[in-house]
């Protein structure tokens, strides 16, 4: 009781209150010369003084409730309902302070996940570069032997550098991942035919197919427009997926188009194809198929499948008669 007379409002409609009795009774006194219609003006003045602080106080308490369960709500109690408060004048108060409440709760849960999310990218991202640093750390023990020939010497060096350039190329991925996902990456948009696309995205590929003694074949036709970097990134990961599960001697196609509503790539190759298990998970993030080698790390095509995306485009990956698989990209001219 004492929290509300401590309330400048309830202080000024007290001292507002009182002045309004005194005037009335004051009056009352000068006009109507009658000491019992004096006392009914000021007892009628008092119980309406009371009435209002009682409706006052009783407003005040749920008030103190509602501000107490919303305290609780922020302190992360989930179990309290605010229907009580659904009716009378603090029913917009109510309704507004549970839309917040929701929303707190759908921003508590999203942060929850995220926490979740990220531990398990930290573990997974640990154990892909685990395996290249075992590997470096048992090569350098062999470097040290004092005995060591120099073909093995030049071998180890070979393989130290190949390790190094896997690291290398993960760390790279995994931070081109980490912007895509904070959507801090600023798509340009130009305009280059197919033809120059896709012979800027398979010229790092060139040497590692000629080694494979595996046929690229294209075919183009039209324009593309979007980001040409990023996106030659995508068709890069897609095309190498494609040339390391394709045997030596293999074929891989690549078809690209432009018609009015989308520009399409199409890649496939006459390799072993994707197992039905892995199929609808060849564009999740760390996921690596029971045909995957031992240097995949399970992120190409997930980075490339976020580049698309993040370009109205879509990707999809299926199984072609006889063998062999195939990836089709469409980048949409409008909103999908």
């Amino acid at each position: 009781m004492m929290k509300l007379f401590r309330n400048p409002e309830v202080a000024k409609s007290l001292l507002t209150y009182g002045l309004l009795t005194i005037v009335a009774t004051g009056a009352s006194a000068l006009f109507m010369h009658d000491a019992r219609f004096v006392l009914f003006t000021f007892i009628l003045c008092v119980l309406a003084t009371l009435v209002h602080f009682i409706f006052t106080y009783a407003r005040y308490r749920r008030i103190a409730e509602l501000s107490s369960d919303v305290n609780r709500i922020l302190h992360g109690d989930s179990h309290i309902s605010l229907d009580k408060y659904s009716e009378g004048e603090l029913a917009i108060l109510q309704s507004e302070i549970y839309k917040m409440t929701v929303r707190l709760r759908e921003q508590q849960q999203r942060l929850q996940n995220d926490k979740i999310y990220l531990a398990d990218s930290i573990a997974d991202i640990s154990h892909q570069i685990k395996t290249p640093l075992t590997s470096i750390n048992l090569l350098v023990s062999f470097l040290s032997e004092p005995d060591i020939s120099d073909e093995r010497r030049h071998k180890l060096i070979r393989e130290l550098y190949e390790l190094l350039s896997r690291i290398e190329w993960l760390i790279t991925a995994l931070l081109k991942i980490s912007k895509l996902d904070a959507g801090t990456v600023q798509f340009s948009t130009e305009t280059l035919s197919m033809d120059e696309l896709i012979k800027k995205a398979t010229s790092p590929l060139l040497v590692p197919m000629e080694l494979r003694e595996q046929e690229l074949l294209v075919t183009t036709e039209g324009n593309f427009n979007g980001d040409i970097s990023w996106t030659c990134e995508a068709l890069t990961n897609i095309i190498k997926n494609c040339m390391e599960h394709t045997p030596t001697g293999g074929r891989i196609t690549v078809n690209a188009s432009e018609n009015a509503l989308y520009s399409e790539i199409t890649i496939s190759d006459n390799g072993c194809g994707i197992s039905k298990e892995d199929l609808p998970h060849v564009f999740e993030r760390f996921y690596k198929g029971k045909d995957s080698g031992d240097k995949s790390f399970g992120i190409g095509l997930a980075l490339a499948r976020m580049i698309i995306t993040s370009q109205n485009g879509t990707v999809k990956a299926e199984n072609v008669s006889p063998t062999g698989a195939r990836f089709t990209i469409r980048f949409y001219k409008g909103t999908v």
